[in-house]
């Protein structure tokens, strides 16, 4: 509440002495919002809770046993799934509000139980045996299915990690995780698969308007694995570093036309931290091509120049935004 405007007009003799004090006591009284604080402590407490089973089985696995662990995971998870079916609001494809302040949090803690078990179940009984995909796959349908059905943002981004740990599973060979070398070309094609996949279902969700309000999120995966696919294809094929440069131009361009399309600082922000890197790649590079003396100076003062050039940049780009 703007007192200030108020004591002008009271100067003016717009508003009256009692009106003026009423006003000044409700600002003075007024209630503070601790809706943030609320569910901050929420979310801490699933994760807390979670963490603390896993304390408890770890410490008391010779005791409990492991059937009685994964009876009693199944039972959180069963009891909390059933809770929010019980109580959830009729689906629809728009936004759809939680029915209660405990509803997203019960789902959660529902949700990373369900991944808990599977984990457990293959860990402890090799259960799924060396089909390691399907320790992924199932949990992923769970979560997708979850957070279409109850409209839950945090379970899609657990679904979409799931997605992605599925795909560098499903295509990375068994020889390779066993010896923990993940320096595979196929995983860099897969992110670019990957990443170009998120955004077009983020793109899709808005146009079609079903859960439009997942399209950010999905973009947001999609595009920090892109660009790093991207970065990471420059690194790994050194030979013809520039074509993956040209490709990395074409991402940065696209989102920047996103960027002002919906008027995001945030994927204006990435898009320029990532372009930075790769452009800085290039020209160093070719600044110390020759192991050059004076490359390497030169090389200095590009960081510098480039640092304040970059937050000028996007200070204008922040105004610029804002001015749309």
């Amino acid at each position: 509440m703007d007192i200030i405007l108020f004591e002008k007009l009271h100067e003016e003799g717009l508003l009256g002495d009692a009106s003026l004090g009423r006003i000044k006591e409700a600002e003075k009284n007024k209630l503070f919002s601790l809706h943030w604080e609320l569910k901050s402590l929420l979310y801490l407490g699933v994760l807390l809770l979670s963490g603390g089973l896993g304390v408890l089985v770890y410490k008391n696995i010779d005791t409990i046993g492991h059937t009685a662990i994964l009876i009693f995971i199944a039972a959180i998870s069963a009891g909390g799934f059933a809770y929010c079916v019980k109580t959830k609001l009729p689906f629809s494809t728009g936004k759809v509000i939680s029915p209660n302040s405990f509803f997203d949090y019960i789902l959660l803690l529902a949700c990373l139980a369900f991944v808990t078990f599977i984990g457990y179940l293959q860990y402890q009984y090799h259960f799924f045996g060396n089909r390691f995909g399907l320790v992924t796959f199932i949990p992923m349908v769970v979560l997708f299915f979850s957070a279409y059905y109850f409209d839950h943002l945090g379970i899609l981004s657990l679904a979409i990690t799931s997605l992605c740990a599925w795909a560098g599973i499903t295509v990375t060979p068994i020889r390779i995780l066993q010896d923990n070398d993940f320096d595979s070309n196929t995983l860099i094609y897969t992110g670019l698969v990957m990443g170009a996949g998120l955004i077009a279902l983020g793109a899709a969700t808005r146009m079609k308007n079903i859960k439009a309000h997942f399209g950010f999120t999905y973009t947001n995966f999609g595009m920090h694995i892109l660009f790093i696919s991207v970065l990471a294809g420059m690194f790994k094929f050194e030979n013809i570093f520039l074509l993956w440069f040209l490709l990395l131009v074409a991402v940065a361009v696209y989102f920047y036309r996103e960027a002002i399309r919906s008027k995001s600082f945030y994927i204006l922000l990435v898009l320029t931290l990532y372009g930075y890197i790769g452009v800085t790649y290039v020209i160093i590079r070719f600044l110390t091509w020759g192991a050059d003396l004076g490359g390497i100076y030169f090389t200095f003062l590009y960081f510098i120049g480039t640092a304040v050039g970059l937050i000028l940049f996007l200070i204008r780009m922040n105004k610029k935004l804002k001015a749309l």
